[in-house]
């Protein structure tokens, strides 16, 4: 059997001219920061979130990329469009993911009410902060080692692999006392019994104490850098363009605050999450993998990104009509 044919490597996904032109990247960047400073000042007078406010914020936040990607349809065409959608799509979907271990945390806590949509706050602040980081890196590894692509890719189906085996012994575990980040600032710091207000820090005696609510902060930026790692590579699996991969990011994460409410209750009932996560990640991680092999030997297929979107909505819909009908029974 004769040898495939060996081509150059190709240094990054050729999504051709690059959407982020500075003007576009300014106005991004001015855009998100303008809707964080209206996060913060919603959230800086803790209050209980409505259904009817976690709803109407929730919607907000969907329309938005929704209609941000329109216009990338009308301006770009309908290929870079498709890759914004299918990567807002599979940064959504982890996202979610993200939101779930969120939940466990809080609870793991037992955080008022009143206190959780700012505690939520810093926790989306430092993903976004940590996948922008990631996402630099990335484009420059991407550009100047192809062989990146074959590291992503088996990062991605090794943590895929992780999390079936954790769905099946009954998904992620929390222990919040068992945290290394949480274990090392209660050997430095004194915490006080209760929360104190939306306090992250009080002075008592004459000495700086940490409250519960600084413990719950820094244990879900430990969870960001474990979701960033897997979340820029899953859309560098879609989209090379780096602008492409930060704005989805930025959408799914900026909900966040909102979706936690409304998926407060339902969220548990999709019990088969885990199982489609797992898949997505192990897709994207193939993908990458036969990206890399192809740039290595001609003759290796690739995978479409009309073909990625349709198996992760595929995916996504079985396992949300699994899950429910598991509820049932």
């Amino acid at each position: 059997m004769s040898p495939l044919p060996v081509a150059a490597a190709t240094p990054i996904v050729d999504t051709g001219p690059s959407v982020g032109t500075p003007a576009v990247w300014a106005i991004t960047i001015a855009a998100i920061l303008a809707l964080l400073a209206l996060d913060f000042a919603i959230t800086r007078r803790p209050h209980a979130v409505s259904m009817r406010e976690a709803v109407r914020w929730s919607v907000f936040y969907v329309a938005l990329p929704l209609l941000f990607g329109l216009w990338i349809l009308s301006a770009h065409g309908s290929e870079v469009g498709l890759e914004y959608y299918t990567g807002y799509l599979v940064e959504k979907s982890l996202s979610i993911d993200n939101l779930f271990v969120f939940m466990l945390i809080i609870s793991a806590f037992a955080v008022p009410a009143q206190l959780q949509q700012r505690v939520l706050f810093v926790g989306i602040i430092g993903a976004l902060v940590l996948r922008a980081i990631f996402i630099a890196l990335g484009a420059q590894l991407l550009t100047n080692f192809a062989w990146m692509f074959l590291v992503f890719g088996l990062v991605l189906v090794g943590t895929g692999v992780k999390i079936l085996r954790d769905t099946r012994h009954g998904g992620h575990a929390i222990d919040v006392d068992r945290m290394r980040s949480v274990a090392l600032l209660r050997r430095v710091y004194p915490v006080t019994d209760d929360f104190r207000g939306g306090a992250f820090s009080v002075r008592e005696a004459g000495k700086r104490s940490l409250t519960p609510l600084a413990l719950v902060a820094i244990a879900l930026l430990a969870t960001d850098l474990v979701f960033a790692i897997d979340s820029v590579p899953a859309v560098y699996g879609i989209t090379g363009d780096p602008y492409l991969v930060f704005v989805t990011n930025a959408f799914a994460l900026l909900g966040l605050r909102a979706l936690y409410f409304v998926l407060q209750g339902s969220l548990s009932k999709l019990v088969h999450l885990g199982y489609g996560m797992a898949a997505i990640l192990a897709f994207i991680g193939t993908k990458l993998v036969l990206h890399w092999a192809h740039g290595v030997w001609s003759g290796v297929p690739e995978i479409s990104t009309i073909l990625s979107l349709v198996v992760i909505v595929a995916i996504l819909a079985t396992v949300t009509v699994t899950s429910l009908l598991s509820r049932r029974e």
